[in-house]
């Protein structure tokens, strides 16, 4: 599988989970956009400042090749899913009063 393939599978899972499994419902709401909006601002910041100086690199061969600030458009991505994810999860777990793991 190819690391866009990846990338769109991870936003998949994702949508699915907070809409139809765990039900936070995150992206239909305004603030989970601005908020998002903050963390990609700086997400573009660090994917350009690792991608520019060559501190990380990609196999031409298993992305579309489209960047974005340097970096390959799929790390938005996947971005998107682990920012997503972890503030669904928060959500979730907050309303059961799970407060340590």
């Amino acid at each position: 599988m190819t690391y866009t393939q990846l990338a769109i599978l991870s936003v998949l899972i994702v949508l699915l989970l907070d809409l139809l499994v765990i039900r936070t419902r995150l992206v239909t709401r305004r603030g989970f956009w601005t908020a998002y909006a903050i963390i990609l601002f700086f997400q573009l910041i660090t994917n350009w400042w690792l991608t520019s100086r060559g501190i990380l690199t990609y196999d031409e061969s298993v992305i579309t090749g489209l960047r974005i600030a340097s970096a390959p458009a799929e790390d938005l991505l996947f971005g998107f899913s682990m920012v997503t994810l972890t503030m669904s999860l928060w959500i979730y777990w907050g309303r059961r009063g799970i407060q340590r793991f």
